[in-house]
């Protein structure tokens, strides 16, 4: 039985309050589990590598105010070629998908809306509930943030710190990961 092979796999990400960053962490602990090498970057350290050394190109980005970071449609813009010749896999993470009929890729508005918005066409997608903490939030964003809460009919307590991460469905999407 011949042995598999290994990749190089780069993870970029974006993040709003540090709950992307985490879920990537998460990731690489379970890719790298299978023995394959695993660079964890954000968005901001991206743009100054070269795409050309990974074998598989992961992104995940959260969603904040509705939108994901902007910088992430550019770098995929920029680089759309070479992710698309490259096993490859997009993820979003945003509190909307803590409800079961918005947590599929397939259901969730803010990745549908996302993947129109660019021209590629990831070869892997998931979508992960992100974490609410109003006591770190700056006091705009936590009075904007209880509105958007309570017009969804999600936890308002101003001292609430929820995560809603399914971490088996991040294990197993890490796992899909390992295996493109």
């Amino acid at each position: 039985m011949r042995p598999r092979n290994l990749s190089n796999i780069l993870i970029v990400y974006s993040t709003a309050d540090g709950q992307t960053l985490k879920i990537c962490q998460r990731l690489r602990i379970v890719i790298e589990q299978r023995q394959h090498k695993v660079t964890l970057v954000s968005i901001e350290q991206a743009v100054k590598l070269d795409l050309s050394d990974f074998d598989n190109i992961v992104i995940g980005a959260s969603i904040r105010y509705g939108h994901h970071d902007p910088r992430i449609a550019e770098f995929i813009e920029s680089n759309r070629q070479l992710l698309d010749s490259k096993p490859n896999a997009f993820f979003s993470v945003n509190v909307v998908a803590r409800k079961p009929e918005k947590s599929s890729p397939e259901t969730n508005p803010y990745l549908q809306k996302f993947l129109r918005r660019i021209r590629w066409k990831p070869k892997e997608l998931a979508v992960f509930a992100g974490k609410i903490d109003y006591p770190s939030y700056r006091p705009v964003d936590r009075l904007v943030i209880r509105l958007i809460m309570w017009m969804t009919k999600g936890p308002t307590d101003p001292s609430a710190v929820i995560e809603f991460t399914d971490w088996e469905q991040v294990a197993a999407f890490g796992q899909r990961l390992s295996e493109m």
